[in-house]
């Protein structure tokens, strides 16, 4: 049995759909901003995936301790 891989899609498809659902008046810097707001959703689901991430509670544990 083979094991199911999931695949990332290719990044110039994410910035083609990414592009294409902006309006025809965006401004370049809005279309970059949507770039990288895509990316970082991407990269915070990979590392939830692999296990390098924190509760909720325990972010709110570490800010407080910041404080101190």
């Amino acid at each position: 049995m083979t094991a199911h891989v999931e695949e990332k899609p290719l990044a110039k498809a994410v910035i083609r759909e990414v592009i294409e659902a902006q309006p025809d008046d965006a401004s370049y810097e809005e279309i970059m901003r949507e770039l990288a707001f895509e990316r970082m959703v991407d990269r915070g689901l990979t590392d939830v995936r692999a296990g390098r991430s924190v509760s909720h509670d325990e972010a709110v544990l570490r800010i407080r301790s910041w404080r101190n």
